[in-house]
């Protein structure tokens, strides 16, 4: 059944609705599981510390580029701290839940977006897996056909 708002208080009604529904859905649930499990891990939390402290000495050998003499060695070691990070079951758990959710939001962002308008881009943040977003935007060659 279709509801419809006719009122700015009713639609800030109906959307707080759909954040309810969102909220309680398992993979909202799935990812704030992932999150506290991550967040809780000791062996997480030194490897997203260690990956923080390569990526402010990357940041600043970066300024120079490969013109610093530290250039490939800092790259390396950020490489390396971020594989871990990644790698680590907790933190790949909750990079997963946090993709499923961000997709669901995306998802419903669309739906929105497109029964007000066919022509309303909703940007995913991710362009090259995104079918329906305006990749590039007007003026770049994008394909939002403005």
């Amino acid at each position: 059944m279709q509801t419809v708002v006719s009122t700015p208080i009713e639609l800030l009604d109906a959307s707080e609705e759909l954040s309810k529904m969102i909220r309680s859905s398992d993979i909202y649930h799935h990812y704030v599981e992932a999150r506290r499990n991550m967040l809780e891990d000791e062996e997480a939390k030194r490897l997203i510390e260690a990956f923080n402290h390569h990526k402010v000495k990357f940041d600043e050998v970066q300024r120079f580029g490969k013109y610093h003499p530290d250039y490939s060695e800092v790259t390396k070691t950020l490489r390396i701290a971020k594989r871990e990070m990644d790698l680590h079951e907790s933190v790949s758990t909750y990079k997963r839940a946090e993709r499923d959710l961000e997709k669901l939001l995306t998802e419903v962002s669309e739906v929105l977006a497109t029964s007000v308008s066919p022509n309303i881009k909703v940007p995913s943040n991710n362009p090259y897996f995104d079918n329906s977003s305006c990749s590039g935007g007007c003026g770049s060659g994008g394909s939002c056909s403005c």
